[in-house]
């Protein structure tokens, strides 16, 4: 079984998108203005009296350099930076709150980073706070943070409840020694075991845990390890990326000895174990890379097909629209896209002059409603009704699809899907090949596209 694996990851080794949005992120334009994108808003809140919201806040600030890190971050010993961040932060907030409709309720909040959890107590007080005061939350508002355990106090997560979070997720990837060195994330088993007694202790309902297979030095004996001691500390969520290995857009990557990456062989090995260690202690496997207990919020949505995708992963709440809040957030609301400025400065200047920091952007055509519907079905539900989507939008299926079905041929042929007159069901083997059928149905991967490193190996 496992060879065959690794003869179709050779077959199907490819650099693709991970589909948290569609279309991807680089097709975003430079055409989309602040302007736009407040007229997009009110445009929205016209239609969407009393419908849910999710924020998102991006702290990009962090204390050291983690080498495999993907995200937009900011490397810096200066405390200074976080108080004039927080100054433009809300006031971004006061540029965003005045437009939504008074009954628009926040059903899901979310800070990430870079390192949420380096501003301090107090300047999380004070964030918290002014969020809590400009929007109105739902009753059962999923409100999460990303948290970084090697500069975490008690007080720090203490604040965190004093301003409604309830759920943490916590940066692991691996608990190995080794493997920590070679990416410059020196974090001891012992204070992460100390952060998540904490977090039981003050009260959080949720703890999800982030690892990252395909780094230096890892080997299936060694995730073996760190599966087992996750698996004693319990979290209601496990999630398992795939290290996204882009040195040609990520600078810091290029630290990295790439003699130490694990091969082909032994990621899979990593993974197959990963998914037997994972359920047979218990955990349902969601989508192509999360895991979580049985009467967890993801395991019901995925069995009830109300399980969706958006920049944060797999979500109960990722249908409602998202406002990115925040130096290089995007958003996501009714048709359109909208990305933040990359940079501080830019950042800094628009909010200073009262607009918002557009910089990026996209309106999504009828055509990308039906394939990003398509595509969401098959990454969360692992399987769609052709007659669901016809009544949908109007449209024949087959005829319109005809050259993504003839793609997903090979990928038949080889049992990663199932295919019948009305429906495309992922197998087992498939759920390691989600992001090549989701390809299939991508209308922006040119044969050109595909040569320019712009994504991720896909497995």
């Amino acid at each position: 079984m496992e060879n065959r694996l690794i003869k179709l990851i050779q077959k199907y080794e490819t650099n693709g998108p991970r589909y948290t949005s569609y279309p991807p992120a680089p097709i975003f334009k430079p055409d989309f203005t602040a302007a736009q994108y407040q007229s997009e808003i009110l445009q929205v809140e016209k239609r969407s009296e009393g419908d849910d919201v999710s924020l998102y806040f991006h702290i990009p600030f962090c204390d050291t350099l983690c080498y495999f890190c993907g995200c937009t971050t900011m490397i810096t010993k200066n405390r200074e930076h976080l108080d004039e961040y927080l100054v433009h932060l809300k006031k971004e907030i006061d540029l965003l709150a005045p437009l939504f409709h008074q009954q628009r309720k926040i059903v899901q909040l979310h800070w990430g980073g870079g390192t949420p959890t380096y501003l301090s107590p107090k300047q999380i007080q004070e964030l918290g706070t002014h969020i809590m005061k400009s929007f109105q939350y739902d009753v059962d508002a999923e409100i999460s943070v990303e948290v970084d355990p090697r500069e975490l106090t008690f007080s720090h997560l203490h604040a965190l409840r004093d301003v409604g979070f309830n759920r943490i997720s916590l940066g692991v990837q691996d608990f190995n020694p080794n493997v920590q060195r070679a990416v410059n994330r020196n974090q001891s088993e012992f204070i992460t075991r100390q952060a998540i007694t904490w977090s039981r202790e003050l009260g959080f309902s949720s703890l999800n845990v982030d690892l990252i297979y395909g780094l230096p030095l890892q080997t299936v004996v060694s995730f073996s390890e760190t599966l087992d001691k996750l698996i004693e500390i319990s979290p209601e969520r496990i999630a398992v990326y795939n290290f996204a290995f882009v040195p040609w857009m990520k600078k810091q990557q290029k630290l990295i000895h790439v003699e130490d990456l694990p091969s082909p062989e032994t990621k899979l090995g990593i993974l197959t174990t990963t998914i037997d260690k994972l359920t047979d202690a218990g955990y349902v496997y969601i989508g192509m890379d999360h895991f979580a207990k049985p009467d967890d919020e993801l395991t019901l949505a995925q069995q009830s097909k109300t399980l969706r995708r958006n920049f944060q992963g797999y979500s109960t709440r990722a249908g409602s629209d998202l406002y990115g809040l925040g130096m290089s957030s995007i958003s996501h609301f009714g048709t359109s896209y909208a990305q933040n400025a990359k940079t501080l400065p830019e950042y800094y200047q628009a909010i200073s002059n009262g607009e918002f920091a557009t910089h990026l952007g996209y309106k999504m055509t009828k055509d990308d409603e039906i394939r990003k519907h398509v595509i969401m079905k098959l990454m969360c539900d692992l399987s769609l009704q052709k007659s669901e989507v016809e009544s949908q939008f109007g449209i024949s299926f087959d005829a319109y699809f005809s050259s993504s079905l003839t793609k997903l041929d090979s990928l038949i042929e080889d049992g990663l899907l199932v295919a019948t007159p009305d429906s495309l069901i992922i197998t087992n083997d498939g759920r390691l090949f989600l992001r090549n059928i989701a390809m299939c149905f991508d209308a922006y991967l040119s044969e050109k596209s595909k040569q320019q490193p712009l994504y991720s190996k896909t497995v």
